[in-house]
């Protein structure tokens, strides 16, 4: 994908890579992360987005990624390639974390490669490099330094080398003896010259003593001298140092030569690290933005949804200040969208997020979007925004935006995705408005997509003809004339030109007679657009305010369907117990008859017949229940039963935590000494020790004494 480096700068695009670039942990990778371009690919594109996309998934999971750290092996590399050439130490330790990062790699992809398929793709071309750290193992310890077993010959001269030093210690001690008894030493006695011990000879007993002289002290008081007897041994051990380090240059470019042949998958790897150490910089950075990956699709329709610009977002979300987002929707039906609107309203912060999305979009970077948006991939995306001045090359404003004109004319086709801030200005308003009309509609011939922002009418009339293009204005509060940044589809905005200035404090009588200098068409038009953004607004405002009510409305509604459904329970109970008791009070009366019958006539067998006659007329109004019924309510009863029994289980459980005290912690255990008053475990009689023999012990109560073992005794008291 061929992209203007004008067009990066217009949509400070190199300013996001310098951001992941922060972000990379290894030095090869903030190189490259600058050098990052978009891909016209869609196989490309969604392979690179789905690397972050898993990346950045692995940041909430418990499985993350193992480290990517390395250092550069470039120079190593480039010494590979030659022959007879011997690495340095410091490079084998830089080749060996490679090998085992790449080993961590491979291993932890092959676990987890259902949740990372992407990234597991890329680790099957590697393989497990194991000869390089099992060779390295052998020659250097694990904190760097070459084992003595490295060879045969190292090994002997390290031994001797030891010997050595001890001899050099036992004739320098016996030495400094000698001469300390002799009080020929300073009070210091030795000192470390030359990383060699020496004598702190007093200078005036200097001649007295056999040795090298190695220096003397700032004021001449103490000279410093290796003793005649460590000399020898100091001679050779230089010897040996210098045979050592021979050897372990023969050591380091034998195993330089059998890591050479590996010099192309040593390569293979440190890129790989490299790569993914750009996928962890795009993966952290979108964490910070909250970056998702939309959906991409082949249709010709993109639709971004709630779209931040990320450098404002990260900006604001540093000094705490509102982000706003944008929603802007390009298809087949609607290429080109024609922002107008007064000045500071965000119209250029809307171009600008558009095409910096785009591009960090088709670079493998996830988006600040709402996750149901839906993006499209473009050829070519080319850019006019800001002032275009340039004064090397003596070009106005104009000139340069004609010549950019051109170019866009010469490279614009159906994937094209083109975003000019003020189209049309730099010269006459009505030459310019005519020309740059002549041009959106060139643009629009070709099936380009497109946004711009203007404040020329005949754009926007134009943008209201043409049946696949339309306006937008960025809204504005009608009273206070402050913007709000929210993007309106669908209609065109005014400039609020005579408005702002008379809420910046230009007197009205030069706003009125500015106003009659110019056509009242043009007033009218423009007055007109201003009052249907204010009733536009007002709507906003009035639905805002309907949809609360009908929000609180049907809350309330709900209440009183509720408290309805109470209330009708309520009366039909009443209505139960009034039947019921006027059932009652009519059986009752009847009662009342025949007892009153029996009192004046005392017939008993009357009474009782008259009595089963009630009782019978009652049974007959009460309904039989058939056996369904009460099988139905056997169940209903039994799983009231086993609720109310499971309720209760757990109210006891409750009681029975709350009862239950903690162990005290088991008294500390004390060794019985005679004198001190003991008992048995499993008795209340108190007795004093009186001797212990053999883990028993006799016990005097007093009246009689007894032999009980230790085990079964327990203290009470000291005696």
């Amino acid at each position: 994908m061929n992209i203007s480096q004008k067009t990066l700068q217009d949509l400070e695009f190199n300013t996001v890579l310098t951001h992941i670039s922060h972000r990379c942990n290894t030095t090869l990778g903030k190189e490259l992360a600058l050098e990052i371009t978009p891909k016209l690919q869609l196989e490309i594109v969604e392979k690179s987005l789905g690397e972050t996309n898993e990346y950045l998934a692995s940041f909430s999971s418990d499985n993350r990624i193992p480290n990517h750290g390395f250092e550069s092996i470039l120079e190593e590399l480039k010494l590979l390639k030659i022959d007879n050439t011997t690495l340095e130490l410091n490079g084998f330790k830089k080749i060996v974390v490679i090998c085992e990062s790449i080993n961590a790699h491979k291993k932890f992809f092959e676990k987890f490669k259902e949740y990372y398929p992407t990234l597991h793709g890329n680790s099957l071309s590697l393989s497990y490099q194991k000869e390089i750290p099992e060779r390295t193992n052998q020659i250097f310890d694990k904190f760097g330094e070459i084992r003595d077993s490295a060879s045969d010959n190292l090994m002997s001269i390290r031994r001797e080398t030891v010997g050595l030093k001890s001899k050099i210690n036992q004739s320098f001690g016996a030495a400094l003896q000698r001469y300390q008894a002799a009080e020929f030493l300073d009070e210091i006695r030795e000192s470390i010259v030359d990383n060699r011990r020496v004598l702190a000879v007093k200078a005036m007993h200097r001649k007295k003593i056999k040795g090298a002289v190695l220096g003397a002290s700032k004021t001449g008081s103490i000279v410093y001298v290796v003793p005649e007897a460590s000399l020898a041994y100091s001679t050779q051990l230089s010897n040996l140092n210098f045979e050592e380090q021979e050897e372990i240059f023969k050591i380091l470019n034998r195993l330089t030569n059998d890591i050479r042949p590996y010099g192309t998958v040593l390569a293979t790897c440190q890129e790989y690290l490299r790569d993914i150490d750009i996928v962890a910089a795009k993966a952290k950075y979108a964490l910070e933005m909250n970056g998702v990956l939309p959906k991409i699709n082949t249709k010709r329709e993109m639709h971004l949804r709630d779209a931040f610009h990320p450098l404002l977002f990260l900006a604001n979300k540093t000094s705490g200040d509102a982000t706003y987002p944008q929603t802007i929707k390009l298809e087949q039906e609607n290429r080109i969208i024609v922002i107008s609107g007064p000045n500071a309203g965000g119209k250029s912060i809307t171009l600008k997020t558009i095409g910096l999305l785009q591009l960090m979009l088709q670079s493998g970077m996830l988006i600040p979007v709402h996750e149901r948006s839906e993006v499209i991939l473009f050829e070519k995306i080319l850019t006019d925004i800001g002032d275009n001045q340039s004064i090397e090359n003596h070009l106005s404003t104009y000139s340069y935006r004609l010549k950019n004109m051109n170019s866009f004319l010469k490279k614009c086709h159906d994937k094209t995705l083109f975003l000019i801030d003020e189209f049309g200005t730099g010269t006459d308003p009505e030459l310019g408005g005519a020309l740059a009309e002549t041009f959106l509609e060139v643009f629009y011939e070709r099936e380009a997509f497109g946004v711009i922002t203007t404040h020329y009418a005949n754009l926007k009339m134009l943008a209201n003809d043409l049946p696949f293009m339309s306006n937008a204005n960025m809204l504005f509060d009608a009273k206070s004339l402050a913007p709000t940044f929210q993007l309106i589809l669908g209609q065109a905005g005014a400039s609020f030109t005579f408005e702002v200035a008379q809420k910046n404090g230009i007197p009205y009588s030069l706003v009125n007679k500015a106003k009659k200098k110019i056509e009242r068409g043009k007033v009218r038009f423009d007055a007109t657009i201003v009052k249907l953004q204010k009733e536009r607004s007002q709507m906003a405002a009035t639905g805002s305010k309907l949809k609360e009510a009908e929000s609180k409305a049907r809350d309330e509604a709900s209440r009183l369907e509720v408290l309805n459904e109470k209330t009708q329970a309520k009366l039909v109970k009443y209505q139960e117990l009034y039947d019921q008791d006027k059932r009652m009070i009519q059986l009752g009366n009847k009662v009342n008859d025949l007892a009153e019958q029996y009192f004046i006539h005392h017939k008993k067998r009357q009474l009782v017949s008259d009595l089963i006659k009630v009782v019978e007329i009652e049974n007959s109004k009460r309904k039989k229940k058939t056996a369904q019924v009460l099988k139905k309510e056997k169940v209903e009863n039994k799983a009231v039963v086993e609720e109310v029994a499971k309720k209760v289980a757990v109210i006891r459980e409750k009681k029975k935590k709350e009862k239950k005290k903690p162990t005290p912690p088991p008294a500390p255990k004390i060794t019985l000494e005679i004198g001190y008053r003991v008992r048995l475990k499993d008795g209340k009689a108190v007795g004093s020790i009186d001797a212990i023999e053999k883990n028993k012990a006799i016990v005097n109560y007093g009246m009689f004494t007894t032999n009980v073992s230790l085990d079964q005794l327990e203290f009470v008291s000291k005696s």
